[in-house]
């Protein structure tokens, strides 16, 4: 089964029908580390779904780019406002690794919507998506960058041993000689 499929699956129930027109609309994209699927300032015209590898949405503040959040496969993802509005990115888009995108345009996304089961995916993922990002607005206005960082431990552990000290500090807003210090005070069984 095409992995997408299996994504979308997650979701709703996808019939044959359903399934040949969003493979229908969908392109295979390779990408290595650096590459920038968007960039600030740009209109993202494209939905993509991460088959493999791993992604950085960041912005620019006063000359140093500060990473929002992370995407790791399996995932569907697209610079939302950007493609919503058809408007300019206030947010950039780097491959942190080599990565398996399918791509899908603008306007077959929203030709699909004409199907109750990829309008059905999309809100749903939508909705996952706010809450995600909820989520990670409440923890930064609410919680220190330790107690992010150890939470991060624990949801997702992998995931720190692939980002870069670098966009690691840059993602819990401090630098990377503060996160030096908080990995140092933290040791393996002292938490309970």
């Amino acid at each position: 089964m095409h992995p997408f499929r299996a994504f979308i699956q997650e979701y709703t129930p996808l019939s044959d029908s359903d399934w040949e027109a969003i493979a229908a609309c969908i392109r295979l994209r390779k990408a290595v580390p650096g590459e920038l699927l968007l960039e600030e300032g740009q209109v993202c015209r494209s939905l993509y779904f991460l088959e493999s590898g791993l992604l950085r949405f960041f912005v620019w503040k006063e000359g140093v780019d500060v990473t929002k959040f992370f995407t790791e496969a399996p995932y569907t993802l697209t610079s939302t406002q950007s493609f919503n509005s058809e408007q300019p990115a206030r947010e950039s888009i780097e491959v942190l690794e080599e990565s398996l995108l399918w791509e899908m345009s603008f306007e077959d996304a929203h030709l699909l919507l004409e199907r109750r089961a990829w309008s059905t995916f999309v809100r749903k993922l939508v909705q996952e998506v706010q809450g995600y990002l909820e989520e990670i607005l409440e923890e930064l206005q609410t919680q220190t960058a330790e107690n992010r960082y150890l939470q991060m431990t624990e949801r997702n552990p992998g995931l720190l041993q692939r980002v870069s000290l670098k966009h690691l500090a840059s993602y819990l807003g401090i630098a990377p000689q503060s996160l030096s210090r908080i990995r140092k005070n933290i040791m393996p069984g002292a938490r309970t």
